[in-house]
């Protein structure tokens, strides 16, 4: 049996990276909440 995840940088950033985030209203609201709480990193660079 092979584990679940297997990583792969570029689908990880197709998937949750900033641009993607950027284009749904949902995604910018996520992208907003985690600057409000103050996050390091605030989405997936490209």
């Amino acid at each position: 049996m092979s584990q679940t995840y297997q990583p792969n940088k570029r689908k990880r950033a197709k998937t949750h990276g900033f641009l993607v985030r950027a284009k749904t209203p949902g995604g910018k609201k996520v992208t907003k909440a985690r600057r409000q709480k103050g996050r390091a990193k605030v989405s997936i660079a490209k």
